[in-house]
Protein backbone atom coordinates (compact mmCIF):
# COMPACT_ATOMS: atom_id res chain seq x y z
CA UNK A 1 0.00 0.00 0.00
CA UNK A 2 1.18 3.53 -0.81
CA UNK A 3 1.88 5.44 2.40
CA UNK A 4 1.09 9.01 1.36
CA UNK A 5 -0.32 10.84 -1.65
CA UNK A 6 -0.50 14.60 -2.11
CA UNK A 7 -3.02 15.52 -4.82
CA UNK A 8 -4.10 18.60 -6.77
CA UNK A 9 -1.12 20.68 -5.60
CA UNK A 10 1.19 23.19 -7.22
CA UNK A 11 4.60 21.55 -7.00
CA UNK A 12 7.95 23.35 -7.15
CA UNK A 13 10.56 20.59 -7.28
CA UNK A 14 13.66 22.86 -7.03
CA UNK A 15 15.54 20.33 -9.19
CA UNK A 16 18.33 21.39 -11.53
CA UNK A 17 15.89 21.69 -14.44
CA UNK A 18 13.52 23.97 -12.52
CA UNK A 19 10.60 21.55 -12.93
CA UNK A 20 7.19 22.79 -11.81
CA UNK A 21 3.71 21.28 -11.91
CA UNK A 22 0.26 22.81 -11.56
CA UNK A 23 -2.47 20.42 -10.48
CA UNK A 24 -0.09 17.63 -9.59
CA UNK A 25 0.39 14.55 -7.43
CA UNK A 26 3.33 13.35 -5.36
CA UNK A 27 3.54 9.80 -4.03
CA UNK A 28 5.57 8.80 -0.97
CA UNK A 29 6.42 5.24 0.09
CA UNK A 30 8.63 4.30 3.04
CA UNK A 31 9.78 7.89 3.46
CA UNK A 32 10.86 8.39 -0.15
CA UNK A 33 9.31 10.00 -3.21
CA UNK A 34 8.24 7.29 -5.63
CA UNK A 35 6.27 9.32 -8.17
CA UNK A 36 5.60 12.94 -9.04
CA UNK A 37 3.68 14.41 -11.95
CA UNK A 38 0.33 15.73 -13.23
CA UNK A 39 -2.90 14.54 -11.58
CA UNK A 40 -4.01 13.11 -14.92
CA UNK A 41 -1.12 10.65 -14.87
CA UNK A 42 -1.15 9.73 -11.17
CA UNK A 43 -4.72 10.28 -10.05
CA UNK A 44 -5.46 6.57 -9.57
CA UNK A 45 -2.79 5.99 -6.91
CA UNK A 46 -4.88 7.68 -4.22
CA UNK A 47 -7.31 4.76 -4.17
CA UNK A 48 -4.68 2.52 -2.56
CA UNK A 49 -3.03 5.10 -0.32
CA UNK A 50 -2.94 5.01 3.46
CA UNK A 51 -3.08 8.80 3.68
CA UNK A 52 -4.31 11.26 1.04
CA UNK A 53 -3.91 15.02 1.40
CA UNK A 54 -5.75 17.43 -0.84
CA UNK A 55 -3.11 19.93 -1.90
CA UNK A 56 -5.50 22.24 -3.73
CA UNK A 57 -4.55 25.83 -2.92
CA UNK A 58 -1.13 24.81 -1.63
CA UNK A 59 2.42 24.97 -2.93
CA UNK A 60 4.51 21.86 -2.31
CA UNK A 61 8.29 22.37 -2.33
CA UNK A 62 11.40 20.96 -0.62
CA UNK A 63 12.03 21.74 3.01
CA UNK A 64 14.48 24.59 3.47
CA UNK A 65 18.07 23.90 4.51
CA UNK A 66 19.83 26.25 6.94
CA UNK A 67 23.61 25.76 6.70
CA UNK A 68 24.72 28.03 9.53
CA UNK A 69 23.05 28.48 12.89
CA UNK A 70 23.74 28.65 16.60
CA UNK A 71 20.40 27.16 17.55
CA UNK A 72 20.36 27.37 21.33
CA UNK A 73 21.32 31.04 21.22
CA UNK A 74 17.55 31.60 21.05
CA UNK A 75 17.89 31.88 24.84
CA UNK A 76 19.72 35.18 24.32
CA UNK A 77 17.50 36.67 21.62
CA UNK A 78 17.55 40.47 21.82
CA UNK A 79 19.95 40.50 24.78
CA UNK A 80 22.85 42.34 23.13
CA UNK A 81 22.11 45.03 20.55
CA UNK A 82 23.72 47.76 18.46
CA UNK A 83 27.32 46.51 18.63
CA UNK A 84 29.73 45.31 15.96
CA UNK A 85 30.78 41.66 16.07
CA UNK A 86 33.89 41.76 18.26
CA UNK A 87 32.51 43.61 21.36
CA UNK A 88 29.15 41.95 20.76
CA UNK A 89 30.78 38.51 21.01
CA UNK A 90 32.45 39.32 24.32
CA UNK A 91 29.09 40.14 25.88
CA UNK A 92 27.35 37.13 24.35
CA UNK A 93 30.07 34.77 25.58
CA UNK A 94 29.69 36.18 29.09
CA UNK A 95 25.97 35.37 29.05
CA UNK A 96 26.56 31.91 27.59
CA UNK A 97 29.13 31.08 30.26
CA UNK A 98 26.65 32.01 32.98
CA UNK A 99 23.62 30.21 31.59
CA UNK A 100 24.57 27.28 29.39
CA UNK A 101 24.75 23.68 30.51
CA UNK A 102 23.37 20.53 28.88
CA UNK A 103 19.84 21.15 30.16
CA UNK A 104 19.59 24.79 29.08
CA UNK A 105 21.27 24.03 25.76
CA UNK A 106 18.66 21.37 25.11
CA UNK A 107 15.91 23.84 26.01
CA UNK A 108 17.29 26.51 23.68
CA UNK A 109 17.78 23.93 20.93
CA UNK A 110 14.17 22.77 21.16
CA UNK A 111 13.00 26.39 21.02
CA UNK A 112 15.16 27.25 18.01
CA UNK A 113 14.36 24.07 16.11
CA UNK A 114 10.66 24.56 16.82
CA UNK A 115 10.85 28.06 15.34
CA UNK A 116 12.63 26.82 12.23
CA UNK A 117 10.53 23.70 11.72
CA UNK A 118 7.29 25.67 11.95
CA UNK A 119 8.69 27.94 9.23
CA UNK A 120 9.54 25.05 6.88
CA UNK A 121 13.19 24.31 7.66
CA UNK A 122 13.83 20.56 7.66
CA UNK A 123 17.65 20.43 7.91
CA UNK A 124 20.06 22.61 9.93
CA UNK A 125 23.82 22.84 10.38
CA UNK A 126 24.46 23.97 13.93
CA UNK A 127 27.59 25.24 15.68
CA UNK A 128 26.96 25.28 19.40
CA UNK A 129 28.02 23.83 22.71
CA UNK A 130 26.77 20.44 23.95
CA UNK A 131 26.03 19.00 20.48
CA UNK A 132 24.49 15.81 21.87
CA UNK A 133 21.72 17.94 23.32
CA UNK A 134 21.15 19.51 19.92
CA UNK A 135 20.77 16.08 18.34
CA UNK A 136 18.35 15.05 21.08
CA UNK A 137 16.24 18.15 20.43
CA UNK A 138 16.29 17.58 16.66
CA UNK A 139 15.09 14.03 17.11
CA UNK A 140 12.29 15.10 19.43
CA UNK A 141 11.02 17.49 16.78
CA UNK A 142 11.84 15.19 13.86
CA UNK A 143 14.28 17.17 11.69
CA UNK A 144 17.75 16.50 10.28
CA UNK A 145 20.78 18.03 11.93
CA UNK A 146 24.45 18.53 11.11
CA UNK A 147 26.60 19.29 14.13
CA UNK A 148 29.48 17.96 16.20
CA UNK A 149 32.32 18.94 18.44
CA UNK A 150 33.31 22.61 18.60
CA UNK A 151 37.03 23.33 18.75
CA UNK A 152 37.98 26.48 20.64
CA UNK A 153 41.45 27.08 22.06
CA UNK A 154 40.41 28.99 25.23
CA UNK A 155 38.36 27.17 27.91
CA UNK A 156 35.26 28.94 26.61
CA UNK A 157 31.71 28.37 27.80
CA UNK A 158 32.16 24.69 28.70
CA UNK A 159 35.52 25.15 30.43
CA UNK A 160 37.01 22.20 28.55
CA UNK A 161 40.60 21.78 27.48
CA UNK A 162 41.41 21.44 23.80
CA UNK A 163 42.17 17.76 24.35
CA UNK A 164 38.75 17.22 25.90
CA UNK A 165 37.14 18.98 22.95
CA UNK A 166 38.91 16.73 20.45
CA UNK A 167 37.94 13.65 22.44
CA UNK A 168 34.29 14.70 22.33
CA UNK A 169 34.51 15.52 18.62
CA UNK A 170 35.93 12.08 17.86
CA UNK A 171 33.27 10.37 19.95
CA UNK A 172 30.55 12.33 18.14
CA UNK A 173 31.82 11.12 14.75
CA UNK A 174 31.84 7.55 16.05
CA UNK A 175 28.39 7.71 17.64
CA UNK A 176 26.62 9.15 14.58
CA UNK A 177 28.61 7.58 11.75
CA UNK A 178 25.60 5.58 10.52
CA UNK A 179 22.80 7.99 11.44
CA UNK A 180 20.45 8.90 8.61
CA UNK A 181 19.24 12.04 10.36
CA UNK A 182 22.62 13.36 11.58
CA UNK A 183 25.47 14.63 9.39
CA UNK A 184 28.47 14.65 11.73
CA UNK A 185 30.90 17.56 11.58
CA UNK A 186 33.77 19.12 13.43
CA UNK A 187 33.43 22.86 13.93
CA UNK A 188 36.52 24.85 14.89
CA UNK A 189 35.13 28.27 15.75
CA UNK A 190 37.41 30.44 13.61
CA UNK A 191 40.95 31.30 12.65
CA UNK A 192 41.11 33.90 15.42
CA UNK A 193 40.10 31.47 18.21
CA UNK A 194 41.78 28.28 16.96
CA UNK A 195 45.51 27.84 16.29
CA UNK A 196 46.79 26.63 12.91
CA UNK A 197 47.78 23.33 14.54
CA UNK A 198 44.30 22.73 15.93
CA UNK A 199 42.65 23.76 12.67
CA UNK A 200 44.74 21.14 10.87
CA UNK A 201 44.02 18.57 13.56
CA UNK A 202 40.31 19.27 13.11
CA UNK A 203 40.60 18.78 9.39
CA UNK A 204 42.42 15.46 9.84
CA UNK A 205 39.68 14.22 12.15
CA UNK A 206 37.01 15.21 9.63
CA UNK A 207 38.95 13.40 6.89
CA UNK A 208 39.33 10.28 9.01
CA UNK A 209 35.57 9.96 9.37
CA UNK A 210 34.56 11.46 6.02
CA UNK A 211 32.73 14.20 7.89
CA UNK A 212 32.19 17.91 7.46
CA UNK A 213 34.56 20.69 8.52
CA UNK A 214 32.91 24.01 9.37
CA UNK A 215 34.32 27.32 10.56
CA UNK A 216 33.58 31.04 10.56
CA UNK A 217 35.58 32.75 7.83
CA UNK A 218 36.17 36.37 6.78
CA UNK A 219 33.08 37.68 8.56
CA UNK A 220 34.49 41.11 9.44
CA UNK A 221 37.28 43.42 8.35
CA UNK A 222 38.69 43.29 11.88
CA UNK A 223 38.95 39.51 11.64
CA UNK A 224 40.76 39.70 8.29
CA UNK A 225 43.19 42.33 9.62
CA UNK A 226 43.84 40.28 12.76
CA UNK A 227 44.68 37.11 10.84
CA UNK A 228 46.75 39.01 8.29
CA UNK A 229 48.77 40.61 11.10
CA UNK A 230 49.25 37.27 12.85
CA UNK A 231 50.13 35.05 9.90
CA UNK A 232 50.87 37.32 6.96
CA UNK A 233 47.88 35.97 5.05
CA UNK A 234 44.18 36.83 4.91
CA UNK A 235 41.64 34.37 6.33
CA UNK A 236 40.87 32.43 3.14
CA UNK A 237 44.53 32.33 2.13
CA UNK A 238 45.37 31.14 5.64
CA UNK A 239 42.80 28.32 5.45
CA UNK A 240 44.07 27.34 2.01
CA UNK A 241 47.71 27.47 3.12
CA UNK A 242 46.88 25.05 5.94
CA UNK A 243 45.24 22.63 3.50
CA UNK A 244 41.79 22.91 5.04
CA UNK A 245 39.65 23.65 2.02
CA UNK A 246 37.72 21.19 -0.12
CA UNK A 247 34.10 20.36 -0.92
CA UNK A 248 33.49 19.23 2.69
CA UNK A 249 34.57 22.60 4.12
CA UNK A 250 31.64 24.82 5.08
CA UNK A 251 32.66 28.45 5.56
CA UNK A 252 30.20 30.66 7.38
CA UNK A 253 29.87 34.25 6.08
CA UNK A 254 32.78 34.88 3.63
CA UNK A 255 31.95 38.58 3.55
CA UNK A 256 35.39 40.08 2.94
CA UNK A 257 36.97 38.35 -0.05
CA UNK A 258 39.08 39.60 -2.93
CA UNK A 259 39.26 38.12 -6.44
CA UNK A 260 42.08 35.76 -5.57
CA UNK A 261 40.23 34.43 -2.55
CA UNK A 262 37.11 33.81 -4.64
CA UNK A 263 39.32 31.89 -7.05
CA UNK A 264 40.68 29.85 -4.12
CA UNK A 265 37.15 28.85 -3.11
CA UNK A 266 36.34 27.91 -6.70
CA UNK A 267 39.52 25.86 -7.05
CA UNK A 268 39.14 23.99 -3.78
CA UNK A 269 35.37 23.49 -3.88
CA UNK A 270 34.85 24.98 -0.41
CA UNK A 271 31.24 25.99 0.29
CA UNK A 272 30.34 29.42 1.74
CA UNK A 273 27.17 29.87 3.78
CA UNK A 274 25.63 33.29 3.10
CA UNK A 275 24.07 34.91 6.19
CA UNK A 276 22.72 38.26 5.00
CA UNK A 277 20.50 39.07 8.00
CA UNK A 278 23.25 38.69 10.60
CA UNK A 279 25.84 40.38 8.37
CA UNK A 280 23.60 43.41 7.98
CA UNK A 281 22.52 43.66 11.61
CA UNK A 282 26.07 43.39 12.95
CA UNK A 283 27.32 45.78 10.23
CA UNK A 284 29.75 43.13 9.02
CA UNK A 285 29.17 43.97 5.37
CA UNK A 286 27.73 42.39 2.23
CA UNK A 287 29.31 39.22 0.86
CA UNK A 288 30.33 39.15 -2.83
CA UNK A 289 27.71 36.55 -3.71
CA UNK A 290 27.35 37.44 -7.43
CA UNK A 291 31.08 36.96 -7.98
CA UNK A 292 31.03 33.66 -6.10
CA UNK A 293 28.11 32.38 -8.14
CA UNK A 294 29.77 33.49 -11.37
CA UNK A 295 32.87 31.53 -10.32
CA UNK A 296 30.78 28.37 -9.98
CA UNK A 297 31.01 28.24 -6.19
CA UNK A 298 28.22 26.44 -4.32
CA UNK A 299 26.68 29.06 -2.04
CA UNK A 300 24.08 28.06 0.53
CA UNK A 301 22.05 30.08 3.01
CA UNK A 302 22.08 30.48 6.78
CA UNK A 303 20.32 32.49 9.45
CA UNK A 304 23.17 32.58 11.98
CA UNK A 305 21.87 32.60 15.56
CA UNK A 306 18.82 34.33 16.97
CA UNK A 307 21.14 36.27 19.24
CA UNK A 308 22.56 38.11 16.22
CA UNK A 309 19.63 38.20 13.80
CA UNK A 310 16.86 38.05 16.42
CA UNK A 311 14.97 35.31 14.64
CA UNK A 312 15.71 32.21 12.58
CA UNK A 313 13.67 33.17 9.54
CA UNK A 314 15.30 31.58 6.49
CA UNK A 315 12.59 33.09 4.26
CA UNK A 316 13.86 36.55 5.18
CA UNK A 317 17.42 35.44 4.44
CA UNK A 318 16.23 34.03 1.12
CA UNK A 319 14.50 37.25 0.11
CA UNK A 320 17.52 39.33 1.10
CA UNK A 321 19.85 37.01 -0.81
CA UNK A 322 17.72 37.57 -3.89
CA UNK A 323 17.41 41.37 -3.54
CA UNK A 324 20.33 42.73 -1.56
CA UNK A 325 22.98 42.36 -4.23
CA UNK A 326 20.77 43.89 -6.91
CA UNK A 327 20.42 47.02 -4.82
CA UNK A 328 24.03 47.26 -3.68
CA UNK A 329 25.38 46.79 -7.22
CA UNK A 330 22.49 48.57 -8.95
CA UNK A 331 22.02 45.63 -11.32
CA UNK A 332 18.67 43.81 -11.33
CA UNK A 333 20.19 40.83 -13.15
CA UNK A 334 22.36 39.79 -10.21
CA UNK A 335 21.36 36.67 -8.22
CA UNK A 336 18.48 35.29 -10.22
CA UNK A 337 15.34 34.00 -8.53
CA UNK A 338 16.33 30.44 -9.34
CA UNK A 339 19.82 30.95 -7.88
CA UNK A 340 18.34 32.35 -4.68
CA UNK A 341 15.97 29.40 -4.19
CA UNK A 342 18.81 27.01 -4.91
CA UNK A 343 20.80 28.52 -2.02
CA UNK A 344 18.04 27.53 0.41
CA UNK A 345 17.43 24.06 -1.02
CA UNK A 346 19.69 22.04 -3.32
CA UNK A 347 22.86 24.06 -2.68
CA UNK A 348 22.31 23.51 1.03
CA UNK A 349 22.09 19.77 0.45
CA UNK A 350 25.25 19.86 -1.66
CA UNK A 351 27.03 21.80 1.09
CA UNK A 352 26.16 19.11 3.63
CA UNK A 353 27.08 16.31 1.23
CA UNK A 354 23.55 14.89 0.99
CA UNK A 355 22.26 16.21 -2.36
CA UNK A 356 21.62 12.61 -3.41
CA UNK A 357 19.05 12.36 -0.61
CA UNK A 358 17.48 15.78 -0.01
CA UNK A 359 17.28 19.33 -1.39
CA UNK A 360 14.81 18.78 -4.22
CA UNK A 361 11.65 16.80 -4.89
CA UNK A 362 12.77 13.95 -7.12
CA UNK A 363 12.00 10.25 -7.36
CA UNK A 364 14.20 8.28 -4.98
CA UNK A 365 14.93 11.17 -2.65
CA UNK A 366 13.71 11.47 0.92
CA UNK A 367 10.27 13.04 1.26
CA UNK A 368 11.42 16.21 3.02
CA UNK A 369 8.83 18.73 1.87
CA UNK A 370 6.64 21.58 2.99
CA UNK A 371 3.14 22.68 2.03
CA UNK A 372 2.56 26.42 1.75
CA UNK A 373 -0.86 28.05 1.95
CA UNK A 374 -1.69 29.90 -1.27
CA UNK A 375 -5.11 31.04 -0.08
CA UNK A 376 -3.68 34.31 1.22
CA UNK A 377 -4.04 37.89 0.08
CA UNK A 378 -0.33 38.10 -0.78
CA UNK A 379 -0.47 34.87 -2.83
CA UNK A 380 -3.11 35.90 -5.37
CA UNK A 381 -2.72 35.97 -8.31
CA UNK A 382 -0.02 33.33 -8.67
CA UNK A 383 1.77 33.55 -12.01
CA UNK A 384 5.01 31.79 -11.06
CA UNK A 385 5.50 29.48 -8.04
CA UNK A 386 9.26 30.14 -8.05
CA UNK A 387 8.80 33.90 -7.81
CA UNK A 388 6.18 33.47 -5.10
CA UNK A 389 8.44 31.21 -3.03
CA UNK A 390 11.37 33.63 -3.13
CA UNK A 391 9.70 37.03 -2.92
CA UNK A 392 6.24 36.58 -1.38
CA UNK A 393 6.21 33.57 0.93
CA UNK A 394 6.70 34.09 4.64
CA UNK A 395 7.06 31.66 7.53
CA UNK A 396 3.42 31.92 8.62
CA UNK A 397 2.35 30.54 5.23
CA UNK A 398 3.77 27.09 6.05
CA UNK A 399 0.90 24.73 6.95
CA UNK A 400 2.46 21.27 6.84
CA UNK A 401 6.03 19.96 7.11
CA UNK A 402 7.23 16.43 6.38
CA UNK A 403 10.68 14.92 7.00
CA UNK A 404 11.33 11.49 5.50
CA UNK A 405 7.62 11.18 4.86
CA UNK A 406 6.75 11.75 8.52
CA UNK A 407 4.60 14.76 9.31
CA UNK A 408 6.34 16.99 11.86
CA UNK A 409 4.08 20.03 11.43
CA UNK A 410 0.32 19.68 10.91
CA UNK A 411 -1.82 22.76 10.37
CA UNK A 412 0.93 25.02 11.75
CA UNK A 413 1.37 22.92 14.92
CA UNK A 414 4.33 20.72 15.83
CA UNK A 415 3.45 17.04 16.14
CA UNK A 416 6.43 15.95 18.27
CA UNK A 417 6.42 18.33 21.24
CA UNK A 418 4.10 20.58 23.21
CA UNK A 419 5.47 24.02 22.41
CA UNK A 420 3.67 25.77 25.25
CA UNK A 421 5.69 23.85 27.82
CA UNK A 422 8.94 24.92 26.15
CA UNK A 423 7.88 28.56 26.03
CA UNK A 424 7.02 28.50 29.73
CA UNK A 425 10.45 27.12 30.64
CA UNK A 426 12.24 29.75 28.57
CA UNK A 427 10.20 32.54 30.14
CA UNK A 428 11.15 31.20 33.57
CA UNK A 429 14.83 31.23 32.62
CA UNK A 430 14.75 34.75 31.13
CA UNK A 431 15.47 36.73 34.35
CA UNK A 432 18.66 34.73 34.90
CA UNK A 433 19.70 35.40 31.32
CA UNK A 434 19.17 39.15 31.70
CA UNK A 435 21.05 39.23 35.00
CA UNK A 436 24.03 37.44 33.46
CA UNK A 437 25.24 40.62 31.73
CA UNK A 438 24.15 43.14 34.36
Amino acid sequence: MTNLVIQHATILTADTAGTQFDGATMVVDDGKITAIGPDAELGDVAANAKTVIDGHGMLVMPGLINTHCHIASTLFRGLVEDLPLEPWLQTVWKAEAAILNPRTTHLGSVLGLAEMTLSGVTTVMDMFWHPYETVRAAREIGVRISTGGIIFDPPGVTGQSVEERFTEAERFFEDFADADDVMPAILPHGTYTVSPENLQRSRKLADRFGGLFCTHAAETRAEVEDITNRYGRSVIRHLDHLGLLDERAVLAHCVHLDEEEIAILARTGARPSHNPVSNLKLASGVAPIPEMLDAGITVSLGTDGAVSGNDLDLWLALRLAAMLHKGVRKDARLVSTAQALRMATLAGAETLGVADRIGSLEIGKAADFIMIDLDRAHAVPLFDPLTHAVFSTNKSDVRHVFVGGKQVVRERELTGIVLGDVLAEVRELAPRVKASIA
